[in-house]
């Protein structure tokens, strides 16, 4: 069973920095884009940064400048480097990516999110 389990999650003072890992696991014959998604209390959820195979990238304009998104397709993982943080950038962070299993072709899978708590 294909599973992405995110780690590196917690609570860090404004200004600090995390950063986030995400593993892929499975019967998984290859992987297309990774991302990572967040949503904060009583908000939708939003790209933070996604990356295709071949290190193109993308940032939510919120955070360009402060996070970096980096894989590494032998391992299957992807990280999110978040400096600068601040209060706003609260929320669950989910790993998503788009993975070939085999059968009916490529699918998205999603961990089950890692908390950040910023405080000030």
């Amino acid at each position: 069973q294909v599973q992405l389990v995110e780690s590196g999650g917690g609570l860090v003072q404004a200004g600090g920095s995390l950063r986030l890992s995400c593993a892929a696991s499975g019967s998984i014959f290859s992987i297309g884009n990774m991302g990572w998604y967040r949503q904060a209390s009583g908000k939708q959820r939003e790209l933070v940064a996604d990356i295709s195979r071949g290190g193109s990238t993308n940032y939510a304009d919120s955070v360009k400048g402060r996070f970096s998104i980096s894989r590494d397709n032998a391992k299957r993982t992807v990280d999110l480097q978040m400096n600068s943080l601040t209060p706003e950038d609260t929320a669950a962070y989910y790993c998503n990516a788009d993975i070939n299993s085999g059968g009916r072709g490529p699918q998205k899978y999603w961990g089950k999110g890692t908390l950040v708590t910023v405080s000030s």
